[in-house]
């Protein structure tokens, strides 16, 4: 069962939009999923369906809420790529942390969830990294976050469990930042890197012409069995 509900932001100023995916039964856990930049879209809602199929009470929350609510793109039209570049150039990402946050608290008081993980992908994998520094998520997942690299000095407040998939050819986060990480955090108990070499950014998409299968497929089932590890 799917449906899209809203939940208060932390502040109590405004409701954010979230996508929720239940499993038929109780689920095992909840599993926050922060899209990209190009808002809940179809894939978004796919990976959320596939998660609520495998026991999980999934969530993706609305990122662009305070400024383009409900939006959804194509990062495989220009336009719309460019469209998203534009929201991502306007996001806050504090605020972001704390509508994680809310999202949370809402599901461990009114979900049934004691336990939740977070994946998140492109923006949402420097969420992911940053509500695992911020927050008491039990466990994190991040797809070739950006701009993770000028945010290790966060590092320390790590936690809980943080697995980060790094694209080795990603257009978007330089051989320098994927460096910079791997000296900043492969010491860190909490934390792994996996590297994918020869892959670009948005490999593990659902759909359009990013997804590389063979990565996709073994990205997924190091999360998958992270997850299972962590919350069950």
């Amino acid at each position: 069962m799917a449906q899209t509900i809203t939940i208060p932001a932390l502040d109590g100023d405004g409701a954010i939009p979230v996508y929720i995916a239940k499993p038929s039964g109780t689920p095992r856990a909840a599993i926050i999923v922060v899209p990209e930049i190009f808002g809940v879209n179809p894939g978004i809602r796919k990976k959320c369906d596939d998660w609520a199929a495998k026991g999980y009470l999934a969530a993706a929350p609305d990122i662009f809420w305070r400024f383009a609510p409900g939006v959804e793109l194509d990062p495989d039209v220009e336009a719309e790529l460019q469209e998203a570049f534009g929201y991502f150039a306007q996001f806050d990402a504090d605020l972001g942390v704390q509508d994680i946050e809310a999202l949370i608290k809402y599901l461990r008081a009114n979900e049934g969830t004691e336990k939740v993980g977070l994946v998140g992908y492109c923006l949402g994998g420097r969420m992911a990294y940053l509500a695992a520094a911020r927050t008491d998520i039990d466990a994190s997942v991040g797809y070739y976050g950006v701009m993770i690299d000028q945010m290790l000095n966060e590092s320390h407040a790590i936690a809980n469990p943080l697995m980060l998939h790094i694209a080795g050819d990603d257009g978007f986060v330089s051989p320098e930042a994927q460096q910079a990480m791997h000296q900043g955090l492969d010491d860190h108990p909490r934390v792994t890197l996996y590297d994918y070499p020869g892959l670009d950014h948005g490999f593990a998409a659902e759909m359009g012409n990013r997804r590389d299968e063979a990565g996709a497929q073994l990205a997924d089932s190091r999360t998958e069995a992270f997850f299972k590890d962590h919350l069950g």
